[in-house]
Parts: structure tokens; C-alpha cells; sequence
């Protein structure tokens, strides 16, 4: 089996990061992407490859449907270019990110405001991922009740708190990620009544069927996001989301266009705030123009033999 070790710079700096990278392959089903970021220990990486030999071997379940609703995404940008950012995704839904590092409450609130204002008739959603404190969420959701938002993703970063905030009945839906799928008991946050809504990454939580399974026992609405891949590991979410019995909101699905460039020359960018449900094709000149300098190579197939 032939490892191509991908760099991508980003359009913009996302989750502290200015590049993503990453290992294709081909395998009997299919190209496929392991990329768990870099900060993972080998055994939460292992999960990642479950899913990345999925991909390659077994392929996908069948849809039940041929496109998929997609957000918008916003990084965390001032107020003006998050606005823009918001109309150009040409999206009906938009994912706003909150609660960067060194920022307050107020830039939060003046960046959702801005989008709201440049798109009035979207669903706006926003994603903490678990930077607040309960006091912090329940603070800037009631701040931001005024824009009816459709879930807050992630507000705190404990299943605990993630419950105490529901409890406090503030009127916006409570979705849960990193509770899910960074955790050594997905389901706890239904027990706990801790979600409204569970977010589901393919990658992450070792495949499709894996995702499948758990959509299941979670037995809440599901959103299905992405962890920043290229169109390669990114059609494995867009599997997951077209073969969900239900899918009530729009899908996490639209962040290839966060990379400057991809490994596809027909990217899954969507249209109208849909991606159609198709295969994605490697072009080799671009694994070529994409491919990672010698230091990054050695890092990732060192980590490659270390999981596998």
C-alpha cells in the first residue's frame, strides 16, 4: 500500500492551525484519508484509522437520499469579514465559531450580530467548542437569545456542565461534540441529559457503520460534521449523512473550502447550501503538488506505523 502524506495550507487560520495534513491512500473501495490532528495521543489516532481503512476497504453504506444540506462556517473573524465570509458560503445555515481564546463575550455577540444582520433569513448556530464556563454559557446564550439560534455546539466542556446548562431551560438546543466523540463513553451525554443534539465525525468515531450504530443508541437528532479534511475524507461524512434515516439540519459538511487547494480537481464545494452525493476523484498531479516536505513525511509514517 502506496502513503501519499498530504500539506494543505488553510484560507484562513482555523483551530490554531495555518496547514492540515494528512495520509491518502487507495485501497480495493477506494481512496481514503487519515488525518487525526496532530495533537492526538495513538490510541484516540486509532479510532481515525478504523475509519480510513473503511473507506478503503469496505466503502459505503447506500444513501437514502442524493444531496445533503450543508452550514456555512465562520471562523472566528471580526464582525465585518464574518459577515462577508457568511453571504459568500452561499448557504441558508451558518455555523458561527465562539469563545476563541483571548476573546470576550462581547466579540461573540458583535460577530453573530453582523452575520444576522448581512443574512437575516439564516439559521444561525454557533460552536464554542467547550470554551466556556457554565457561568460564560449561560451569560452569552442569553445574550444571544435574540437570534433565535438553531443549537449551541459544544458551550461547555463537560458532560456536567453541558447537563447544568440544559437545565437552566435558556431556549437554545444544546449540541454536543467533543462529548461524543473524545470521549470514552459516547453515550453518557444521553444519559446525563446533557444534548439536544449529537454532533457525529466519521473519522473520529472510527467509520460510518461505526457512526451509523451510534446514531442509533444516541437516538437524538444527528449532525454530521467534518474534522477539516480534503474532499477525500470529507465524502466519508457526506456517506454518513446521506445514508441517516433523518436529517432534520443542515450538515457540517462545507469545509473544504477552509483548505487553498485540495487533492480533487472537482472539490465537494456546495451550491446553494447543498452538496450532491458523488465520488470523489484524486488527481495525482495534485497529491504531487500537495505533497509534505521530508520532515512532516517522516512525522506521519512514523505515526502510521506506530497506530497500525
Amino acid at each position: 500500500m502506496r502513503l501519499f502524506v498530504y500539506d494543505i495550507p488553510l484560507t484562513v487560520r482555523f483551530r490554531g492551525i495555518s496547514h492540515r495534513s494528512g495520509v491518502l491512500f487507495e485501497g480495493p473501495a477506494g481512496w481514503a484519508e487519515w488525518s487525526p490532528f496532530p495533537e492526538y495521543d495513538d490510541a484516540e489516532a486509532a479510532a481515525w484509522l478504523r475509519a480510513a481503512m473503511e473507506m478503503a476497504e469496505e466503502g459505503y453504506p447506500a444513501p437514502v437520499r442524493d444531496t445533503v444540506p450543508v452550514n456555512g462556517i465562520v471562523p472566528g473573524l471580526p464582525p465585518e469579514q464574518a459577515a462577508a465570509r457568511a453571504v459568500a458560503s452561499g448557504c441558508s445555515t451558518i455555523k458561527i465559531k465562539v469563545a476563541a481564546s483571548g476573546e470576550r463575550i462581547d466579540d461573540d455577540i458583535a460577530r453573530v450580530a453582523a452575520v444576522h444582520a448581512a443574512l437575516p433569513g439564516a439559521k444561525l448556530r454557533v460552536d464554542a467548542n467547550g470554551g466556556w464556563s457554565l457561568e460564560e454559557a449561560a451569560a452569552a446564550l442569553r445574550e444571544l437569545d435574540p437570534f433565535g439560534l438553531e443549537y449551541a455546539e459544544q458551550p461547555c466542556a463537560t458532560v456536567e456542565e453541558l447537563a447544568a446548562l440544559r437545565r437552566l431551560d435558556l431556549g437554545t438546543p444544546i449540541a454536543a461534540d467533543e462529548s461524543i466523540r473524545r470521549a470514552g463513553d459516547p453515550l453518557r451525554v444521553k444519559r446525563a441529559g446533557a444534548a439536544d443534539i449529537a454532533m457525529l465525525k466519521v473519522q473520529p468515531l472510527g467509520g460510518v457503520r461505526a457512526c451509523l450504530r451510534l446514531a442509533e443508541e444516541l437516538a437524538m437528532p444527528v449532525v454530521v460534521s467534518s474534522a477539516v479534511e480534503t474532499s477525500v475524507g470529507l465524502r466519508a461524512g457526506l456517506a454518513l449523512a446521506a445514508a441517516l434515516p433523518e436529517l432534520p439540519h443542515a450538515c457540517g459538511l462545507e469545509t473544504a473550502r477552509l483548505l487553498d487547494g485540495d487533492v480533487t480537481a472537482s472539490p465537494l464545494h456546495p451550491v446553494d447550501g447543498v452538496l450532491p452525493v458523488r465520488p470523489v476523484v484524486v488527481d495525482p498531479a495534485l497529491l504531487e503538488r500537495y505533497a509534505a516536505g521530508p520532515e512532516l513525511t517522516r512525522f506521519w509514517l512514523d505515526r502510521w506505523r506506530r497506530v497500525s
